[in-house]
């Protein structure tokens, strides 16, 4: 085993005891340079953080971009993991992952080397000017709804119980494309944890 690997930690689920600890799902994309690399890269960064354990990841979905900007297809993925930091602290580390990774942030809805929302924090409702969970795109796009449905298609939206996956099912046909593509690979083992499946 390299260093590298012994630098992460192999977790298994008995690892796992925060008395306080939240479930949260997190949002990746990327449609600059290596894009599957990229998302890869921000999922070590997280996995290796001491306040977080990392419980699934979807596949990688090639995905239409959207907004007015002409620009090229995009990956995304989704990620639950546990953490015991709050809301806004997890957000901080997102935006930290990013930086680290070279994101700089320029046209508004423009391409990007990598994008990290916070898409769910537990059953809080956060409506902040720096933060808002539920996301506020969550329920209307295919690109964020289609990878977390792989991973757990029960899922619910805190804010207004209704299922994701029927949030996807009433989105227009053809406005947008949402295709898996392949599985990610990480330097670690994930934890088999059971998500909502109805």
């Amino acid at each position: 085993m390299d260093a590298r690997r012994d630098s992460l930690r192999v977790v298994a689920a008995a690892d796992y005891s925060w008395a306080q600890a939240t479930t949260a799902w997190i949002g990746l994309g990327s449609n600059l340079d290596d894009s599957r690399a990229l998302i890869e890269a921000a999922l070590e960064a997280l996995g290796a953080q001491s306040s977080i354990v990392l419980q699934a990841v979807s596949s990688a979905w090639e995905t239409s971009p959207v907004g007015p900007v002409a620009q090229g297809a995009y990956l995304n993925a989704a990620a639950v993991l546990q953490t015991d930091q709050s809301a806004t602290d997890l957000l901080d580390l997102l935006l930290s992952v990013e930086e680290s990774l070279g994101r700089v942030r320029q046209e508004r809805w423009g391409p990007r080397r990598i994008d990290l929302d916070l898409l769910l924090f537990g059953d809080e409702l956060v409506d902040s000017p720096g933060l808002c969970v539920p996301h506020p795109y969550l329920m209307c796009r295919r690109f964020v709804l289609a990878p977390m449905i792989e991973l757990a298609p029960g899922l619910k939206n805190p804010a207004s119980s209704v299922r994701l996956i029927d949030a996807l099912r009433a989105l227009p046909a053809g406005e947008e494309t949402a295709l898996p593509v392949s599985p990610l690979r990480l330097p670690f083992r994930l934890p088999s944890v059971a998500l909502p499946s109805d």
